[in-house]
C-alpha cells in the first residue's frame, strides 16, 4: 500500500496522468469532429437518396393540376408506386387545401382525402419559408428523417405553390453505420490510450530515473556516503544535471574529508593539551570544552556544553560576559574544591568573522598551582637561607669584633669566643653542604652507586654506633649527657634491598639524630624491620614532643622546623629530613611520618626488597 501510494505522489505519475489525459482529450475531440463529420455526410447522402426524381415530381405537379379528382389521385398513386427506393418508408402527397391525395404506405390508403394535421406541411403549403425541408423525429424510439417539398409553378417572382410532398425515411442505416465507425473508433482509441500509457510511462521513467538516482546520490550525500556516482545517460539538462551532482559529491567529499582531518586534529590537539580550552558564544554558552578544562571546572563535558562561561568559571559578581568581550587582559580564576587548590591564570581571545563581527571568545586555562606553590616555596627558601646563615654569621661577627676589641687578651674568654666561632663556622659548613647535596639530588648530578645489601645487617650496623655512643656518653663523668635505649624489633628473615650504603646509612643517621635530640632522659628508641609480600619496611619511634597534626604535612619540607628556637638551639640545619626524603624516592621508596603530641613521633621507610634466596650479605660488624 506505501508503495502505491508513493507511486501516486511521484512525478512519474503525474506525468503519465497528463500525457494521459492529453491523449484522452485529443481522441475525444477528434472522435468527436470525425463522428460528426461522418454523421453530417452520411445525413446528406441520405437526403439525396431519398429526395424524389424529378420527374417524380413533375408528374405529382401535373396530376395536381388535374381537376379530375379521382383521376389525378390515380395518377399520383401510380408515380408513388413506380418509386424503387428501399429507404422511403412513406410519402405523402397534399395539395394545397391540404388534403392528402395519395400514400406510399399502404396502410395510410384510409387516410386519402383527409385533411393533414401536419403543422409543418401546413408552413409549407401557406408558402412560408420558416418550414423545415428536413427534420429529424423520433417514432417508438427510431430516429427518422422528414423532407418536406414544395411542388408549384413558378411565374416571374412569383412561385404558385400546388402542393407538398412529404418524404419519411428511417434513419437506422445510417446511424448503423455511424455506430459501427463509432465502435470501430473507440476499439482504435482504447489500443492508442494503453499504448499512450506505456509510452508516457516509459518516457516517464526515462525523464524521472535520472532525478531519482540525483535524489538517491543526494540523499546519500547528506548521510556522508560520497561512493555513488551518476551514470549520464544523455548530454541533455539531467545529464548536465547529473554531472554537476558528480562534481558537486567529489567536492563535499573532499571538502569533508579536510574539515574531519582538521577537526580530528584539533580534537586531538585539545584532548592531549595539558591547559584548558573552552569556547562560547556570544550569549556566553560553552560550545567547546576539552577533558583539562572539564577537570579544572569539575563537571563532564557533555554537561559543560551549554552552560554560561561565567557559571562555570565561578565568575558571578567579579566579571561579566560584556568585560570578558571588552578587555582582553589575562586574569586568576580560583577554582579551589574539596579542599583541593586550584589556582588557573585565564587567557581570552575573540572569535571574528571577517566582517569583523564578534561571534564567540575563546578562553585559555593555565594551571599555576604547582608555580605559585614552587615560588611560594622559591621565597621561602631564600628567606629560611638568609635567615639561617644570618644568624650565624651575626653570632661569629659579634664574637670576632668582641675578640678584636680587646677580649683575645683574656686567654680563657678567647678560647671560649672561638669555640663559639668554630661551632658557628661548622654549622654553616654543614648547611651548605646540606645545600650542596639538595642541589646535586634536584638536578639528577648527584652520584648514586646501588648495590643489593641486606637492610638487616645495614640497619644493625647503625643502630650498633649509636650504643656505642650510649656507651661512650655513659663512661663520662665530666659532662653528662641524657641517657636513652634502643629496642630493636627486627624480622627474622634477610631482607635484601638496592640502594646505595652511604646514601642510606645518611638517612638512617638523620632519622636516629633526630630521635635522640628529642626523646626525653632515659626515653626509648624503638627500631623496627618488617618484610610484607612486596614490600620491606623499617621504623624508627621515639617518645619525645611529637609534631602537631598540622605541620605533619610539612615535616620534610626544607628549613621547616616545629619548633625553631628549640631546633636551632640543638644545632640543626633543617634540611635533614628534606636530604632523606630526596634520597629515599631516589631509590624508588616511600618514606612519612606518623606523630601524636606530646607522645613521640614514628618515621616510616618502605623500600622494594630483592626476592633472591642466593645473594649473601656483607658483613656490618664494627671494627
Amino acid at each position: 500500500m506505501r508503495s502505491l501510494t508513493k507511486f501516486f505522489q511521484s512525478i512519474r505519475f503525474r506525468i503519465t496522468l497528463v500525457f494521459v489525459l492529453l491523449m484522452i482529450i485529443a481522441l475525444e475531440l477528434l472522435g468527436a469532429f470525425f463522428v460528426r463529420q461522418i454523421e453530417q455526410r452520411n445525413l446528406a447522402t441520405f437526403q439525396q437518396q431519398i429526395t424524389l426524381p424529378k420527374y417524380a415530381t413533375d408528374q405529382i405537379t401535373t396530376a395536381l393540376r388535374n381537376k379530375q379528382t379521382d383521376e389525378a389521385n390515380h395518377q399520383i398513386q401510380d408515380v408513388l408506386s413506380g418509386l424503387n427506393n428501399t429507404n422511403l418508408q412513406e410519402v405523402q402527397v397534399i395539395d394545397r387545401t391540404g388534403t392528402i391525395r395519395g400514400t406510399l404506405s399502404v396502410s395510410g390508403q384510409q387516410t386519402i382525402g383527409q385533411k393533414t394535421t401536419d403543422l409543418n406541411a401546413q408552413k409549407a403549403l401557406s408558402g412560408n419559408q420558416s418550414f423545415l425541408k428536413t427534420r429529424t423525429i423520433n417514432e417508438s424510439g427510431e430516429r427518422k428523417e422528414l423532407m418536406t417539398t414544395q411542388l408549384g409553378v413558378s411565374s416571374g417572382r412569383v412561385r404558385e405553390v400546388t402542393g407538398i410532398i412529404v418524404v419519411k425515411a428511417s434513419l437506422l442505416p445510417v446511424y448503423r453505420n455511424i455506430s459501427n465507425v463509432m465502435r470501430l473508433f473507440i476499439i482504435a482509441g482504447l489500443i492508442a490510450l494503453v499504448a499512450s500509457i506505456a509510452l508516457a510511462l516509459f518516457l516517464a521513467r526515462t525523464l524521472t530515473r535520472p532525478i531519482e538516482q540525483i535524489n538517491e546520490q543526494t540523499t546519500k550525500i547528506a548521510s556522508g556516503d560520497y561512493s555513488m556516482v551518476n551514470h549520464i545517460y544523455s548530454p541533455d539538462e539531467l545529464g548536465h544535471l547529473a554531472k554537476s551532482v558528480n562534481e558537486l559529491s567529489t567536492r563535499i567529499e573532499e571538502s569533508t574529508e579536510t574539515v574531519n582531518a582538521e577537526r580530528n586534529r584539533l580534537d586531538s590537539v585539545l584532548t592531549h593539551m595539558a591547559d584548558g580550552v573552552l569556547a562560547a558564544n556570544r550569549r556566553g554558552e560553552v560550545t567547546i570544552i576539552n577533558q583539562a578544562a572539564a577537570d579544572f571546572v569539575g563537571i563532564e563535558r557533555e554537561a559543560a556544553l551549554g552552560q554560561n562561561v561565567i557559571d562555570l568559571l565561578r565568575l558571578q559578581g567579579k566579571r561579566t560576559l560584556r568585560d570578558m568581550l571588552e578587555n582582553l587582559d589575562d586574569f586568576r580564576v580560583d577554582l579551589s574544591n574539596d579542599g583541593t587548590e586550584l589556582l588557573v591564570q585565564a587567557y581570552i581571545s575573540l572569535i571574528k568573522r571577517q566582517s569583523g563581527f564578534i561571534s564567540g571568545l575563546v578562553v585559555v586555562l593555565h594551571n599555576i598551582t604547582e608555580q605559585q606553590r614552587i615560588d611560594s616555596e622559591r621565597r621561602m627558601f631564600v628567606s629560611n637561607v638568609s635567615h639561617e646563615l644570618r644568624t650565624p654569621l651575626t653570632s661569629v661577627r659579634s664574637y670576632v669584633d668582641a675578640l678584636a676589641e680587646g677580649a683575645i687578651e683574656d686567654p680563657e674568654m678567647a678560647q671560649n669566643f672561638l669555640g663559639v666561632v668554630q661551632d658557628e663556622t661548622q654549622r654553616m659548613i654543614r648547611m651548605i653542604n646540606d645545600l650542596l647535596e639538595l642541589s646535586r639530588l634536584d638536578q639528577g648530578t648527584m652520584e648514586v652507586k646501588q648495590e643489593v645489601i641486606n637492610l638487616n645487617s645495614l640497619f644493625n650496623f647503625v643502630l650498633n654506633r649509636f650504643d656505642m655512643i650510649i656507651e661512650s656518653d655513659a663512661k663520662n663523668t665530666e659532662t653528662p649527657n641524657k641517657t636513652y635505649n634502643i629496642k630493636r624489633e627486627f624480622t627474622n628473615e634477610d631482607v635484601w634491598v638496592e640502594v646505595d650504603p652511604d646514601k642510606f646509612t645518611q638517612v638512617l643517621d638523620n632519622i636516629m639524630n633526630n630521635a635522640v635530640k628529642y626523646s626525653p632522659d632515659g626515653g626509648t628508641i624503638t627500631a623496627r624491620l618488617i618484610k610484607t609480600k612486596t614490600r620491606a619496611i623499617l621504623s624508627i619511634s621515639d617518645q619525645g614532643l611529637g609534631i602537631p597534626r598540622k605541620d605533619l604535612d610539612n615535616i620534610f619540607n626544607r628549613f621547616f622546623r616545629v619548633d625553631k628556637s628549640r631546633s636551632r638551639a640543638q644545632g640543626g640545619t633543617g634540611l635533614g629530613l628534606a636530604i632523606s626524603k630526596e634520597v629515599v624516592e631516589k631509590f624508588n621508596g616511600r618514606i612519612w611520618v606518623d606523630s601524636v603530641e606530646n607522645q613521640g613521633s614514628t618515621f616510616y621507610i618502605s623500600l622494594a626488597y630483592v626476592d633472591d634466596a642466593n645473594i649473601e650479605g656483607d658483613d656490618w660488624d664494627v671494627e
